[in-house]
């Protein structure tokens, strides 16, 4: 015998009166305690951006999905700032304002010590080879051949920026400009005795590296001084032309002095625009031929002129 009982009355779920306290899309009725002046919570989030699945949500002030502001960076030696050749930081000025300049400096000086080996070598050869000695002497045409070469190749890297910034053309350019004056300088030493030329390439050795720690070190700006110094180079230009008409090595040795001055001056000026900084001049990193080729002339026009004090000293 079955032990079924009827139930008490129920609906099915279309006929409950009550389907509007449950299931999806249910109106619960107004609790008591309702504040409808207080702001929603969770807010609402972006449109496209899901909210996180069971985590907490934070409030609008705080960034989304709990990213907060990133740790403070340090280098490698526990210094705060990051790195600072790190391109991606905001210093990333200081690596083409610092690495690239260094080694721009490093390229300079090492075709500076070329160049100058290249004119020392002949330089010493004209000086000590006897033959070489007196073909130079007798043979002025060798002196006007040089000029003229090295003439052409100073105007066309002066003038001309593709040809003193491509390579290989630009060492091509310089190597022969170097070649030439060399042998211009071989044959103005040729006329001065050993012990002589020896002595002036030591001062000027000496005087040089002194001028180059001085630039390196010193808070004085040359680099505004380019305009000055342009103005010095046409007075004593002047100056020397005058000179040449005035007998006696009173005013060959004035005129020498001031030459040496201007010059050692336009080797710090030559100096601070390599090496940029804080100065409120400086040269393009691509300038690196213009650059060796300004301070090799400044190097060399000492030279001549502490050779001409010198010799003319000893007349």
């Amino acid at each position: 015998m079955s032990n079924w009982q009827p139930t008490s009355t129920g609906y099915y779920p279309d006929q409950d009166p009550n389907k509007r306290f449950a299931g999806a899309g249910a109106d619960y009725p107004q609790q008591p305690s309702y504040n409808p002046g207080y702001p929603a919570y969770p807010p609402p989030q972006p449109a496209g951006v899901p909210p996180p699945y069971g985590a907490f949500v934070p409030p609008p002030s705080v960034p989304p999905y709990g990213q907060g502001p990133p740790p403070p960076q340090t280098n490698m030696y526990g210094e705060s700032g990051g790195y600072p050749e790190d391109p991606l930081n905001d210093a990333s000025f200081s690596f083409s304002d610092q690495s690239i300049r260094r080694g721009f400096i490093r390229k300079v000086y090492l075709i500076l010590m070329a160049q100058l080996l290249v004119t020392t070598g002949i330089i010493a050869f004209f000086t000590y080879h006897e033959k070489t000695n007196l073909y130079v002497r007798q043979h002025v045409g060798v002196f006007y051949a040089s000029f003229g070469v090295m003439f052409v190749c100073l105007i066309c890297m002066a003038c001309c920026g593709s040809v003193r910034r491509k390579a290989p053309m630009n060492f091509i350019f310089l190597g022969i400009f170097t070649i030439a004056e060399s042998f211009m300088l071989g044959c103005c030493a040729a006329q001065f005795r050993a012990e002589e030329v020896v002595m002036a390439a030591g001062f000027t050795a000496v005087i040089c590296f002194a001028l180059t720690l001085f630039a390196l070190q010193t808070k004085w700006d040359f680099t505004v001084l380019g305009g000055a110094l342009f103005v010095a180079v046409i007075l004593l230009f002047i100056f020397g032309i005058v000179v040449a008409f005035i007998p006696g090595k009173t005013a060959h040795i004035a005129y020498a002095s001031c030459g040496a001055l201007l010059f050692s001056l336009y080797l710090i000026y030559d100096t601070q625009m390599m090496m940029g900084g804080k100065h409120k001049y400086s040269i393009s990193p691509e300038e690196y031929i213009f650059a060796a080729l300004n301070l090799y002339l400044d190097i060399i026009n000492i030279f001549i002129y502490i050779l001409s004090i010198i010799g003319a000293s000893r007349d």
